[in-house]
């Protein structure tokens, strides 16, 4: 390749700045991390009693063919509605996968070092999700409906609001898409963000996918040669292989072209050189059936678009999901794709499926994760419990042998590491990543001198965890400097109600002094640091900061969620709720303004006519639900107001006066008509 080609390819390249994800067994990228390289598998074998105490069938759990194991995800029905605005009946109603792609965007653009509601302009979002059981018992229960309205409910829970919903939460002005692609639709998202930054459609984009087809334990039938595993573990390129198993988690990366990101001091993880999607079109023997031939484009155009050919890479991670067919086809299509490698070195294979199951539209962005994992670490993960290769597959005669215990990951003599990631989609939709190690980062500047650490959390128990957990990374070897923690804390975090701030002259004190804001002990403050004590003071009453304009981002811990269980379905909560209610509905008749002020109570998802003292948007209220309750209003009370009512800065107290108000004159005009028929 010439220069100039050279110089073109990487123009073209596209920084991971960064990443989160909540995976099986991995409730965070460090232990997902762990889990990898130590060749774990996370897929949850389920007992009969964790079934049936989750509403599953008797009968259907006791059959032959019913496999009790999935890839569980810990703590999908839980959620830190208030620090995205949403009041508490909006949040049970609010389905799982939107919850969880609204903690992991927060988090990944945390990762990145940007405050998530100051994200930088144009960030588009790209991320895609499944049907779950929660959207579809919400969509479908006339007693949801008629408290926050049909429209609202199907907002807060179809998969088609996924990415508008993290868009408006965030603040952000890019584009707004909802990806679907089956299994391939979070590596499709990648490949589409990739497109419009090259485009410019955005200058950052947030892209991956959720799956969480249900919160309850679940396993499933197994299906004389169908899909899914008969014995609950999942073998890709195995001669053990039967099939695959289900699993949900979620994974969200930051995106930006990597020229910016350079430019501007990003933590780059690592650097996409070229995507591609194909589709198999009809050349296939049936829809759900993969194509070799398409496969085989989509790598060679991905790789092609860098400027590379697919045998610069020294690892492929596969879709690999353990099916007959469609491992024979995915080995077919690599191997004809990298075909340049073979008789000169073997390329690393795998796929995370082994580890954590078949994540659906999550699938794609857990091995793209993984990738990236193993590229900052230099590491080969192994693809768990791998045994020998299936001998149909012919792997002996590819250029591929599976990764089957952890190794390291030298760099080749004539460039970085390399690796491609590849997803299937049932329906055709096949796309392909080309992946490369992350450039070197400068080394930060030399400073000395103390530092002000500034903190913030929604509570002070999350307050507590942060500090322990930042505590813990500045005594890890590689720590970010003090200089660049102290930046990335001021200008990469968003700014909350509670607050602490650490002074220290050194990561090692630093540690220290946050290690005993964790433990809620006050510790000493070095002398000589008047200038950051003021700044810390200010910090404590939300005032404007002075800031010393040194450090960078680096990749710290992110916010410690930890928000309140919404039960099976999310519905739960609303109807204990509903039944516990202190102020019930009461019939017009029985007293005007009692029963509107129950309306706005149940509406809003408040504890008692005793929160009445918010204002209407600070208690979570927004347009729609002002809609509903104008509906409501007028079919139940026959009390006409305008919509414009609930814009006004007015107390929910007053709200409530004011509609009641609404109706008066029609009683004064009644009364004086009455005296004057009986004059």
């Amino acid at each position: 390749m010439t220069d100039t080609a050279a110089s073109e390819a990487l123009d073209s390249a596209i920084a991971v700045i960064g990443m989160s994800g909540r995976f099986p067994g991995a409730p965070d990228l460090d232990t997902y991390w762990r889990n990898l390289v130590g060749g774990v598998c996370s897929i949850t074998d389920l007992t009969e009693e964790e079934l049936l105490a989750d509403g599953a069938d008797p009968d259907e759990i006791r059959g032959r063919d019913y496999v009790a194991a999935k890839g569980v995800l810990a703590d999908a029905d839980r959620f830190e509605a208030a620090l995205f605005g949403f009041h508490r009946t909006e949040a049970a109603a609010l389905d799982p996968q939107h919850r969880l792609l609204l903690e992991t965007a927060w988090s990944a653009l945390e990762d990145a070092g940007h405050d998530p509601l100051a994200a930088p302009l144009r960030t588009g979002v790209y991320v895609g999700g499944g049907v779950t059981e929660h959207m579809l018992a919400a969509q479908t229960d006339p007693k949801l409906a008629a408290q926050l309205g049909a429209l609202q409910v199907r907002i807060l829970t179809d998969r088609e609001f996924l990415a508008p919903w993290i868009s408006y939460r965030l603040g952000l002005d890019g584009p707004s898409l909802t990806v679907q692609t089956a299994c391939s639709t979070s590596l499709t998202a990648i490949h589409l963000a990739v497109q419009a930054l090259l485009l410019g459609d955005c200058d950052t984009a947030l892209a991956g996918g959720v799956a969480v087809d249900t919160v309850r334990s679940r396993g499933y039938v197994h299906y004389q040669g169908g899909i899914f595993s008969p014995d609950g573990r999942c073998r890709p390129f195995d001669e053990r292989s039967g099939g695959t198993v289900p699993g949900n988690g979620v994974g969200v990366v930051v995106l930006r072209r990597l020229a910016d990101a350079l430019a501007d001091g990003d933590p780059v993880r690592a650097v996409i050189r070229g995507s591609a999607v194909t589709n198999d079109g009809a050349a296939r023997v049936g829809f759900t059936a993969p194509g070799v031939d398409q496969q085989t484009a989509a790598i060679v155009e991905a790789w092609t678009s860098a400027g590379l050919d697919p045998a610069d890479a020294q690892y492929l991670e596969a879709h690999g999901t353990a099916t007959e067919l469609g491992d024979r086809i995915e080995a077919s299509a690599a191997t004809a794709a990298f075909k340049g490698a073979l008789g000169t070195r073997s390329v690393g294979l795998g796929s995370v499926k082994a580890n954590i199951g078949h994540l659906d539209a999550a699938a794609g962005v857990a091995g793209f994760i993984k990738t990236v994992l193993m590229l900052e670490h230099a590491t080969l993960a192994p693809t768990a419990g791998a045994g020998r290769p299936h001998p149909e597959l012919a792997l002996d005669d590819s250029p591929f042998h599976v990764v089957d215990r952890a190794a390291p990951w030298p760099e080749p003599e004539c460039g970085p590491r390399r690796a491609g990631i590849s997803s299937v989609g049932i329906g055709g939709t096949n796309v392909h990543v080309a992946l490369e190690q992350a450039p070197p980062r400068p080394a930060p500047a030399a400073t000395s001198g103390p530092e002000v650490l500034l903190l913030s959390a929604r509570t002070e128990d999350a307050l507590k965890t942060l500090a322990g957990r930042l505590a813990a990374v500045l005594r890890t070897p590689g720590a970010p400097s003090l200089a660049d923690t102290a930046h990335t804390l001021r200008f990469g975090r968003t700014p909350l109600a509670e607050r602490a701030y650490v002074l220290a002259a050194d990561r090692e004190e630093a540690a220290a002094r946050l290690a005993e804001l964790a433990e809620g002990r006050a510790g000493s403050v070095p002398a000589g640091a008047d200038d950051l004590r003021a700044i810390g003071e200010a910090w404590l009453r939300d005032e404007r900061l002075p800031w010393p304009g040194r450090g960078r981002r680096v990749a710290l811990p992110t916010y410690p969620f930890a928000g309140e269980s919404h039960g099976a379905f999310g519905l739960d909560t609303v109807r204990a709720q509903s039944a516990k209610e202190p102020e019930p509905q009461t019939a017009p008749d029985a007293g005007l303004d009692p029963a509107v002020r129950a309306l706005l109570v149940e509406t809003l998802g408040l504890d008692s006519a005793d929160d009445l003292g918010m204002t209407y948007f600070a208690a979570g209220g927004d347009s729609l639900a002002a809609v509903h309750l104008v509906g409501c209003l007028r079919d139940d009370f026959d009390i006409d107001v305008p919509l414009t009512l609930f814009l006004e800065e007015l107390t929910l107290d007053e709200l409530a006066r004011r509609i009641v108000e609404a109706r008066e004159p029609d009683d004064a005009l009644d009364a004086l008509l009455s005296e004057f028929e009986g004059v």
